[in-house]
C-alpha cells in the first residue's frame, strides 16, 4: 500500500493527539480517584498510557510509520529511511498534534484549555532518566523491526509501561511530548524551564541507539585468523 505525504502527516498529528489525550486525560482521572496517592495515580496513568499506545501504533504503523515521537524520527532520519523534508514535517506534525491533545484533555475534564506547568521534573538524576528511556525506547524499536516487526507494538507499549516505574522521570522518552506536557498544570506537567533538559537527553539518547543498533543488530563475519608461515 502506498500511502500521500498528506496522508503520512495526518497519521502523525492524529496520534499524537490521541497519545496526548491518553496521557494528560489518564494522569488527570489517576490523581482524582487516587485521594493523594501518587502511587495510585502513576499506575492508572501507566496502564493507559502503555495500552493506548499499542492500539495507536496498530492503526497508523501502516500509513505513517506509527513514530508519534521526533527523536523516533530522528533515529530513522539517522537510519536513512525516512527523507530531511518528510522527517521535517513529521515534527511539526507531532508537536502540534500533541499540543492539540493536552488542549483536548482539559476540555474533556472542563479544565482551562491553556496552562503553563508547574510541576519539577529538575537535575541531572531526571535527565539521566530520559536518555535511559529514550534509549531503551528506541533501540526496542529498531530491535523488533530487525527481528520481531509484529511484536514492535506490544513491546513498545509495555517498554513504556515499564518505564514509567523504573526511571526517575517517569519516562516521557518524547520531545513532542515533553514540549506539550509544559502546557499543563496537572499530573503528567513539566514546568518549561526543565524541559530542555529533557529534550537534549531524548535526542541524544536516540541518536546512541540509532548507532548501537546498526552495530549490533546486523550480523558481521569474524576475520579469519591470519596464518604464520613457516621457515
Amino acid at each position: 500500500m502506498i500511502f500521500t505525504t498528506a496522508q503520512k502527516l495526518a497519521a502523525e498529528a492524529l496520534g499524537a493527539v490521541l497519545l496526548l489525550a491518553v496521557v494528560v486525560g489518564s494522569g488527570i482521572m489517576g490523581e482524582g480517584l487516587a485521594d493523594g496517592n501518587d502511587a495510585i495515580a502513576l499506575l492508572g496513568n501507566t496502564i493507559a498510557t502503555g495500552a493506548g499506545l499499542v492500539i495507536l501504533i496498530w492503526i497508523f504503523c501502516p500509513v505513517s510509520g506509527a513514530h508519534f515521537n521526533p527523536a523516533v524520527t530522528l533515529a530513522f532520519l539517522i537510519r536513512r529511511e525516512i527523507t530531511p523534508s518528510l522527517a521535517a514535517g513529521y515534527v511539526v506534525a507531532q508537536i502540534a498534534g500533541g499540543v492539540i491533545g493536552v488542549i483536548l484533555a482539559h476540555a474533556m475534564f472542563d479544565l482551562d484549555i491553556m496552562q503553563t506547568s508547574l510541576k519539577a521534573r529538575a537535575g541531572a538524576g531526571q535527565a539521566l532518566g530520559e536518555a535511559t528511556a529514550t534509549f531503551g525506547l528506541v533501540l526496542t524499536i529498531l530491535g523488533c523491526l530487525r527481528f520481531r516487526p509484529e511484536s514492535t507494538a506490544m513491546a513498545v507499549g509495555l517498554f513504556i509501561t515499564a518505564g514509567y516505574w523504573f526511571t526517575s522521570s517517569t519516562s516521557f522518552a518524547n520531545p513532542a511530548v515533553t514540549i506539550a506536557r509544559t502546557l499543563t498544570d496537572t499530573f503528567a506537567g513539566i514546568r518549561p524551564a526543565d524541559a530542555p533538559s529533557f529534550l537534549l537527553a531524548q535526542f541524544s539518547a536516540a541518536a546512541l541507539a540509532a548507532g548501537v543498533a546498526y552495530w549490533m543488530f546486523h550480523p558481521r563475519r569474524e576475520p579469519a585468523p591470519s596464518r604464520s608461515l613457516k621457515a
